[in-house]
C-alpha cells in the first residue's frame, strides 16, 4: 500500500514538471486556438475592407476603358509660336489635307458609275508635243447613253493617242476610231463592273495614305535635323502632334473610301 502510494506521488510529480511551461505562459497564448490563429493570419493576408487601406485592392480596367484612354494619350495640343522656329505645322497639315483633296478628286474622276461625257475631260493623251487633258484636244458630247463620241478635227494627229489613252484608262473602255471621230461605248454597270471600281477605289486610298505616311516622315526628318538649341520634350510633342494630324487624315480617307465603297456596290 506504501508502495502505490509513492508511485502515484511520482507520476504527479512528472505531471506537474510537464505542465510547468504552461503555466508560465499568459493565459491568453494558452487559450489561442490554433486554427483560429491561422484563420486570422490568413483573413489578414487577404487585406480586409475594414482592416487594411483601399489602397490594397486593385481595379482591372475593361478593354473599351483601354482604348479610350489610349486614344485620349495621342491628343496633343501645342501652341505654334512654341515651335514656329523648328516646323511650320499648318503646312504639314495643308500638305497631308492636299493629299485627301486628291484622292477625292480621284473618286470623282475614275469611280463615277454615272457616265456623262464630262467622265472623260480628266484622261489625259500623251503626244509628242507633251501631255494633254482629252478635253483640249478634241470636243466630247454624249450621242445617247450608250454612245460617247470624240471630235478629234482640232488635232487629228492626236487621234491615235486619245484612242490609246481611252483604252487604257480606268474605265474599262473600247473606244473605236473612224477617221478624226472616236466612238466610245459605255459599258453597262454589272456587278462585276461595280466591283472592279471597289478594288480600284481602295488602290487609290493606299496610294493617298503612302502619300501621307512620306510627309509626315519628312516633316519628322526636319524635326529632329533641329534639335540643337530646343529641349527632347519639344521635340518629342512636336513629333507626336505630326503623328496625331498623320492619323486624322489616315481616318479621313477610310471614311472616304468607306462611303464610296457603298456607293459602288450599292
Amino acid at each position: 500500500m506504501h508502495f502505490m502510494r509513492h508511485i502515484d506521488l511520482q507520476i504527479m510529480a512528472m505531471s506537474v514538471n510537464l505542465l510547468r511551461p504552461l503555466l508560465s505562459k499568459p493565459l491568453l497564448q494558452q487559450l489561442r486556438c490554433p486554427v483560429v490563429a491561422a484563420s486570422r493570419f490568413n483573413t489578414v493576408s487577404l487585406c480586409p475592407r475594414t482592416s487594411l487601406p483601399s489602397a490594397c485592392c486593385r481595379f482591372y480596367a475593361t478593354k473599351k476603358a483601354k482604348a479610350k484612354a489610349k486614344g485620349q494619350a495621342t491628343k496633343v495640343n501645342i501652341n505654334s509660336a512654341l515651335v514656329e522656329d523648328i516646323i511650320d505645322l499648318n503646312d504639314v497639315k495643308m500638305d497631308m489635307n492636299a493629299v485627301l483633296d486628291a484622292l477625292k478628286e480621284d473618286f470623282t474622276r475614275n469611280l463615277s458609275i454615272r457616265t456623262s461625257s464630262g467622265a472623260l475631260d480628266h484622261i489625259v493623251v500623251t503626244t509628242q508635243d507633251g501631255k494633254f487633258p482629252l478635253n483640249q484636244l478634241g470636243q466630247i458630247s454624249m450621242k445617247s447613253p450608250q454612245l460617247i463620241v470624240v471630235n478629234m478635227s482640232s488635232f487629228p494627229e492626236a487621234t491615235a493617242a486619245a484612242t490609246r489613252a481611252l483604252r487604257e484608262s480606268s474605265m474599262n473602255l473600247n473606244p473605236e476610231a473612224d477617221g478624226t471621230i472616236i466612238k466610245v461605248a459605255v459599258p453597262k454597270v454589272t456587278r462585276e463592273h461595280r466591283e472592279n471600281l471597289s478594288k480600284l477605289a481602295k488602290q487609290f486610298s493606299n496610294k493617298a495614305k503612302d502619300s501621307v505616311r512620306r510627309v509626315r516622315s519628312n516633316a519628322i526628318t526636319q524635326v529632329k535635323k533641329a534639335k540643337e538649341g530646343h529641349s527632347e520634350d519639344t521635340i518629342r510633342l512636336v513629333e507626336k502632334q505630326i503623328q496625331q494630324v498623320a492619323d486624322n487624315i489616315a481616318l479621313d480617307i477610310d471614311k472616304l473610301l468607306s462611303a464610296k465603297t457603298k456607293e459602288l456596290l450599292g
